[in-house]
């Protein structure tokens, strides 16, 4: 049986930099490129970042139910798993880990109840924006609008069975290749005890005390009308 791993996260938490490194150092993955409307951005490449269709036939995909989720972002553009994804991780026996949005992340759920969810946290509010800044991409305006989108995504932690906050990348990377491998071995019959252990730290019901001041520091801002 294929195992499903989603991860979600807010834009700036180092989701992308989580996803690589465990593609690299995580055996038997099949990773799922999203097919998107938007325009490719710098050295990004189609079939390699995503895969770059018009919005025609983005719906024409819709029609023919080829998406195991779809989402659109910030009003705008169209985002989407193609079911293929699923399809070719059974028949090489490898799992799948999707990158995906708290939207897509709910549709999954609906059609894979076994899929274990996984969401990526920034240490704060604070350092998300820190990060978001400094990459240099966006104007203001889309900053502040990522932001606001982190926030609203956030409330929906409690719907995630393992929370990862990012402050250490090493740790970070530890505590995600424990997740999956520990699932992995758990279904297979063969559990690891100190990998167990290690994924345990980040079940739901074990970081919610830590959880509430990074959830505070977005809510604050709300409250103080910024």
């Amino acid at each position: 049986m294929v195992n499903v791993f989603i991860i979600s996260a807010p834009s700036g938490s180092g989701k992308s930099t989580l996803v690589s490194m465990i593609r690299r150092s995580v055996p038997q993955l099949e990773f799922s490129i999203s097919y998107t409307t938007r325009k490719p951005r710098g050295a990004e490449q189609n079939g390699r970042e995503y895969f770059f269709v018009s919005r025609e036939e983005f719906r024409q995909m819709i029609r023919e139910d080829q998406f195991l989720e779809y989402a659109v972002v910030f009003e705008t553009d169209y985002y989407g798993t193609a079911c293929r994804f699923l399809d070719q991780a059974k028949n090489q026996g490898k799992d799948l880990l999707l990158d995906i949005d708290v939207q897509g992340a709910a549709q999954v759920k609906k059609k894979v109840r076994e899929a274990v969810s996984i969401f990526i946290l920034p240490p704060n509010r604070s350092k998300l924006e820190e990060r978001l800044r400094s990459r240099g991409q966006d104007a203001e305006e889309k900053i502040q609008r990522r932001l606001e989108e982190a926030r609203r995504e956030i409330e929906n932690y409690d719907k995630y069975d393992y929370i990862l906050v990012n402050d250490h990348l090493d740790d970070s990377v530890k505590a995600l290749e424990a997740i999956l491998l520990s699932e992995r071995q758990k279904r297979a019959g063969n559990p690891d005890a100190n990998l167990a252990v290690l994924a345990e730290n980040c079940r739901l019901e074990n970081v919610r005390d830590r959880l509430d001041p990074i959830l505070q520091s977005f809510r604050e801002v709300v409250a103080g009308g910024k």
